[in-house]
């Protein structure tokens, strides 16, 4: 599973900057007001060379002993019975305090490996900022400045560079298919897992929250081996009330991207909500294959079914290249497409692309569609070759491609899709271009 890094330190010192940066979203709060941040975020880190999990903490005040920033402390102690490694963060401008020490004190007990991480250090001399820092015993003081970015890169690269690589190209070597089991609660993710397999091997209850672990379950069917992994609800930011179910989503998230492909469940009783989308909006980005099953398909009128369908298509449009079922997880219908489903979208997540037909896809893109103009310049695509699977990466090559609009980016992804049939996962095309060789030759006279 991913490792977990946790961002601790005393209120107000940049954590939620911080998240933010190694995150690259603003989903922390950023306030100059203290204790603004209470609850735990849990973020997929895109900064560094290897996968992770960053969690924010609200601020660790050891010496409090009621109220709110006690309730605080306790969330961060837990952030720390998680983590792998922790970024122990204190403020240049402040220097030194009091406080800085007592959670410096704390996080030696707790055992976990510390860096120590002096931020706000913009404009300000390395040997200066981290000056008063040494005294806290927890090795070199590293600066940084969470909200320009500086030296942020460098941090990451030491903290992952002792952690394992749980990236996409590890899980490439899987002998068989691992699918996560995820939605948000109550919607019968436990009941599909059962009905695939046939017996009752995990507890359904009709009540949110009874799933609280990721549970796996290797199984055969059609003569194939699958792992199953059944996940717990996944709620909204904010909507987590007690510490048990915090850990579920976590195990929840790790579930994902340890999984090859997601199944997407919803209830079709439903209103299509915003966590479904951010449900999805994760497995994306984590690059995980998918299928969406709408369960409890059979409780629905007939009058309404043509309303459900029309809000997936609104509200889970980016989808588009995702299968779609109706089931009945209850009744066990629906159970050999969907299947049919998970084996095609983990086949296309695990594709095989040559290079010579990559190559030629590539151009009858360009033909039929050639690269808009930037300025004076037109960007030149030259030659594709395959980076990765799951998700499947290709790599294009030639010249001015750092010009390449998004939006003809996303054009290559649907026309690769379409002439490769890969059907079910995401798809990344990353662009490489290449240099000038008389850059460094001077003009002969």
């Amino acid at each position: 599973m991913l490792p977990i890094i946790a961002i601790v330190g005393r209120p107000n010192v940049g954590k939620s900057m911080l998240f933010n940066r190694l995150t690259r979203t603003r989903d922390a709060i950023v306030s100059g007001a203290p204790g603004v941040t209470r609850d735990r975020h849990y973020g997929r880190g895109r900064i560094g060379a290897k996968p992770y999990i960053a969690v924010d903490t609200g601020g660790l005040e050891p010496v409090a002993r009621e109220g709110i920033f006690h309730e605080m402390a306790r969330q961060t102690r837990q952030a720390l019975d998680e983590a792998d490694a922790v970024l122990f963060m204190v403020d240049a401008r402040a220097g030194l305090v009091p406080q800085d020490r007592a959670v410096a004190e704390e996080l030696r007990r707790s055992g976990r490996r510390v860096f120590l991480v002096v931020n706000k250090a913009e404009g300000m001399k390395t040997e200066l900022a981290g000056a008063d820092f040494h005294a806290l015993g927890l090795g070199e003081p590293l600066p940084v400045s969470a909200a320009h970015g500086e030296n942020v890169s460098d941090l990451m690269d030491l903290v992952l560079a002792d952690l394992p690589d749980e990236s996409g190209a590890a899980r490439a070597g899987d002998r068989h298919p691992k699918i996560a089991v995820v939605g948000r609660p109550n919607v019968g993710k436990s009941t599909l897992v059962n009905a695939l397999l046939g017996e009752e091997r995990v507890v359904v209850f009709d009540q949110p929250g009874t799933t609280r672990d990721s549970i796996h379950v290797e199984f055969e069917r059609g003569g194939r081996r699958y792992t199953l992994i059944d996940t717990a609800g996944l709620r909204k930011r904010g909507r987590v009330p007690e510490p048990a179910d915090r850990f579920s989503m976590l195990k929840a998230l790790q579930a994902i991207e340890d999984a090859n492909v997601a199944i997407l469940v919803l209830d079709a009783r439903q209103d299509i909500a915003e966590q479904d989308a951010h449900i999805a909006g994760y497995a994306l980005e984590a690059g995980r294959a998918l299928v969406v099953a709408v369960n409890k398909w059979e409780r629905l009128p007939a009058e309404e079914r043509d309303l459900v369908k029309r809000a997936l298509r609104r509200n889970l449009g980016f989808l588009d290249f995702a299968r779609l079922h109706f089931i009945s997880a209850l009744a066990g219908q629906g159970m050999d497409a969907l299947m049919k489903s998970v084996d095609e979208a983990y086949a296309a997540a695990m594709a095989r692309l040559p290079t010579p037909r990559l190559t030629r896809a590539l151009a009858q893109a360009v033909e039929q569609q050639p690269p808009p103009r930037s300025g004076t310049v037109r960007p030149k695509l030259r030659y594709a070759h395959q980076g990765g699977v799951n998700p499947p990466r290709i790599v294009v090559h030639g010249n001015a491609l750092t010009r390449v609009s998004d939006s003809y980016r996303r054009y290559l992804e649907r026309f690769f899709r379409d002439a490769f049939k890969l059907q079910g996962t995401p798809l990344r095309v990353e662009f490489r271009s290449g240099g000038n060789p008389y850059a460094r030759k001077g003009r002969r006279r």
